[in-house]
């Protein structure tokens, strides 16, 4: 696949048209090297996808790069998706997601570095810099603990508290019932409060 055309955001999609295959079909085809299979399932879950990269990275521009970056993936690992892990869609807007949070992240450390510079060539604010400290700890031990949920219990923790998705959009995006999608990330929750060593209210 030599380029994958820009994202219109706009864009009609094929989902569930009449006859049209099913996205896992388009899956396994795609892992053949079908580009015909793989611009069905551009069409058919793009602008979904663009939607999730633009609510995690805040900016059309960064948000349609992570898009052709996510389906550029897809298109060399489609063979590793798994039906019976979960459903196509998922497996494709996991991609995304992870995409999308990688990009916050490398921001992030860049204006890390930023702050850093800048502190050490500026007088120092005792203050503000032990808020920062702490910040910056806290964050840490966040992180930390998310790595002890289980994947689906952190992908729906992720969607709801880092992409702000509400819990009926997260069970949409997932593809799952609501009350299972509040279950991930209520079990979630109890998890990553338990691993921080946060009490009980």
């Amino acid at each position: 696949m030599d380029q994958i055309r820009p994202v219109s955001p706009g864009a009609s999609s094929s989902e569930g048209a009449p006859g049209a295959p099913a996205l896992g079909e388009l899956l396994r085809l795609s892992s053949r090297g079908d580009q015909g299979a793989f611009a069905a399932l551009y069409d058919a879950t793009s602008r979904r996808a663009y939607g999730l990269a633009l609510r995690v990275v805040r900016d059309p521009a960064q948000a349609e790069e992570v898009t052709q970056e996510a389906y550029l993936d897809i298109w060399r690992t489609a063979s590793r998706f798994d039906p019976d892990r979960g459903s196509a869609l998922s497996w494709v807007l996991t991609i995304v997601h992870r995409k999308a949070v990688d990009r916050v992240r490398s921001a992030e450390a860049a204006s890390r570095r930023d702050v850093t510079y800048h502190q050490e060539n500026q007088p120092v604010d005792h203050d503000s810099t032990a808020e920062a400290a702490e910040a910056s700890l806290e964050a840490r031990r966040v992180r930390g603990a998310l790595q002890n949920l289980t994947e689906v219990q952190r992908e729906a923790l992720e969607l709801a508290y880092f992409g702000g998705y509400s819990h009926t959009e997260v069970a949409t995006m997932l593809d799952l019932p609501l009350g299972t999608a509040k279950t991930r990330i209520r079990d979630g929750l109890i998890r990553l409060r338990d691993a921080m060593g946060v009490g009980a209210a």
